[in-house]
């Protein structure tokens, strides 16, 4: 298996060194069964399932018969509340509920390294060897972003988006870059498959890179990415 070599920045935009990338973790194989059920479940867990309808037993009022059962020539009636009244309950409307599903550890692990062997794939992973800032100005952060290629603006771009992945996060770090929005800041070993997925280019320093593929190794075994397809 050939091990994938990439170039190393500095915030300069130079390139200072070079990283071998780990042949356990960036093998080019990509999973689309495991990345699709892994965001599913992502996007499932950030419903709130607060929505709420109130039954007939729920409505206030409607406890006494508004007319008796025989008699007066109209169609029987037990409460006012009855779903076919206006202002009466709803039959089968929406309850509280939770939408949250559990994925396999080892599906999450393969799903994540599948997305940042496609970020490899179209060459939109770039590693850098810090990104340390002189102040928590957010002009200092767009400079480093610009120095990098990276074509992004203070207000939003919706045609690139970055995610910063860090091995530690510093004050003016976060300062620095929450007026940017097209990026997202994160630590590295938090980081999941959709935020990989949903950013045009990720952005992570040498050791988040080493911090990311520690996490995977864990959990993922060169048999697990069988069946899955290898991109050329």
């Amino acid at each position: 298996m050939k091990t994938l070599t990439l170039p190393i920045y500095n915030t300069q935009g130079q390139e200072v060194d070079t990283v071998k990338l780990d042949a356990t973790v960036f093998d080019g194989s990509i999973h689309t069964p495991s990345i699709h059920q892994t965001v599913n479940a992502f996007r499932a867990a950030q419903r709130g399932g607060h929505a709420s309808t109130k039954t007939r037993g729920e409505v206030s009022g409607g406890g006494r018969k508004p007319w008796r059962q025989k008699g007066t020539g109209r169609a029987r009636v037990g409460s006012i509340r009855s779903p076919l009244w206006r202002h009466g309950g709803v039959v089968f409307g929406p309850h509280p509920r939770d939408f949250l599903f559990e994925v396999p550890k080892k599906i999450k692990a393969l799903a994540l390294k599948s997305c940042l062997n496609a970020k490899v794939n179209e060459n939109s992973l770039i590693v850098m060897d810090n990104f340390a800032l002189g102040s928590a100005k957010t002009k200092d952060a767009a400079t480093v972003l610009r120095n990098l290629k990276l074509n992004t603006k203070e207000k939003l771009n919706k045609s690139l988006t970055v995610l910063l992945l860090l091995d530690k996060i510093e004050s003016n770090q976060e300062l620095a870059l929450r007026n940017i929005e097209a990026v997202d800041l994160m630590l590295a070993r938090d980081v999941n498959t959709y935020e990989v997925i949903s950013h045009r280019k990720v952005v992570v320093t040498k050791k988040g890179l080493e911090e990311i593929c520690a996490r995977l190794k864990k959990t993922i075994k060169p048999s697990a990415s069988r069946g899955a397809k290898k991109d050329s």
